[in-house]
């Protein structure tokens, strides 16, 4: 029992702060633009508990902690009624009401969600630099492996690799970042060999390692090693810049992992959800909490980025209906967007679906149920 409490307290306090900025950020731009709020969940399903505030606004947790929503004035009341009424609002509904805000608005107001996910990552970013510490690894070869892919591409100790395939890079986990999801592709390593610069192509070699839930994965490896680290805290003015900068890396590395995804050199498999993300925060809570903060920030840069995405159901959808909407001087047909709500729904359920069943698989659930019918 206090095994499974350590494994599900991490994850939500997670999930809870990630989620509450983003919805908090849909909050504060409805509110700024006059919109009347009718409820803000963590959360969906049945209320566990909550609370109405004076100006009306439902504030409740539900019993489903895998996101939340803010319900605003409105946007369930566009067409007819029950009974084929059409539904009209008073002047005093109308002003607070989503649908009658001008599309400006109603862009900034989604845009404002995955706006404070990106807002949140650099605060807690900077927090850890600040008061826990900043460490610097840098990417120079101070030991290479005997017959490794380095030795063989020609890597010599000492040397400093300054970028990888054109893109600069300043610390080792961005080299290993690299090299991990590009198994057995030849990558253009800038080297510095003391002043002088040029580079070297170099395949990683591909290497079958443990996910820690007993499956195998396909990897890249260079071969490498250093121990040239710098740790330090930073002044709270740079920490929060390099904050922005963590921030910005890390959609980097979102896009260039779903682009591997997409180009076939990355594994779909690597993708986690839920049960993931669950197992990654209680792991990480055991090595302390600047390490909980850390991955709480990463995994807001995901939310904030994702619902960004042109998809349907996500505020990027929402915000490229608006965009339409702008251009052609009215809204797309309610029929539309009804076939753009349900599309979207489809490709999320699906997606949903496929990280749950990496998930289920790292943790041998689908090897257990498979080998009962076979």
């Amino acid at each position: 029992m206090i095994e499974t409490l350590n494994h599900i307290w991490p994850f939500l306090i997670v999930i809870t702060v990630i989620v509450f900025f983003h919805e908090l950020g849909h909050y504060w731009a409805a509110k700024r633009n006059g919109v009347h709020v009718e409820v803000f969940s963590i959360g969906f399903g049945r209320e566990i508990f909550g609370w109405t505030d004076r100006s009306g606004t439902r504030w409740k947790v539900a019993w489903l902690p895998l996101g939340g929503y803010v319900k605003m004035f409105g946007q369930s009341d566009l067409g007819p009624d029950a009974d084929g009424n059409t539904v009209e609002w008073t002047e005093e509904q109308s002003a607070g009401a989503f649908p009658e805000k001008t599309v400006g608005q109603r862009f900034a107001i989604v845009l404002a969600g995955p706006m404070a996910n990106f807002i949140l990552s650099i605060i807690l970013f900077a927090g850890v630099f600040a008061f826990a510490g900043q460490s610097q690894t840098l990417p120079e070869a101070t030991f290479i492996q005997e017959g490794s892919a380095a030795e063989q591409g020609g890597l010599l100790p000492g040397d400093m690799i300054v970028a990888v395939d054109g893109t600069s890079i300043s610390r080792f986990d961005e080299l290993q970042f690299a090299v991990s999801t590009s198994p057995g592709v030849p990558m253009l390593f800038t080297i510095d060999r003391a002043g002088e610069v040029f580079d070297l192509t170099i395949v990683p070699e591909t290497v079958m390692v443990d996910d820690g839930y007993g499956n195998e994965r396909a990897t890249g490896r260079l071969g490498i090693q250093t121990d040239k680290v710098v740790f330090e805290k930073v002044p709270f003015g740079e920490a929060l810049w390099a904050g922005v900068t963590e921030t910005y890396t890390w959609c980097a590395r979102i896009f260039d992992f779903l682009g591997k995804i997409f180009s076939g050199t990355q594994s779909s498999r690597d993708l986690a959800g839920p049960l993931g993300i669950a197992g990654m925060s209680a792991e990480v809570a055991q090595h302390g909490l600047a390490g909980l903060v850390l991955l709480m920030a990463i995994l807001s840069v995901n939310l904030g980025l994702i619902n960004l995405f042109p998809v349907p159901m996500l505020d990027g959808g929402h915000l490229v209906f608006y965009v339409i909407e702008a251009v052609r001087g009215r809204p797309l047909s309610d029929r539309a967007q009804e076939y753009g709500f349900f599309a979207g729904l489809g490709l999320v359920g699906a997606l949903f679906l496929f990280v749950t069943f990496n998930d289920l698989s790292r943790f041998g659930v689908v090897d257990f149920l498979t080998g009962l019918v076979s």
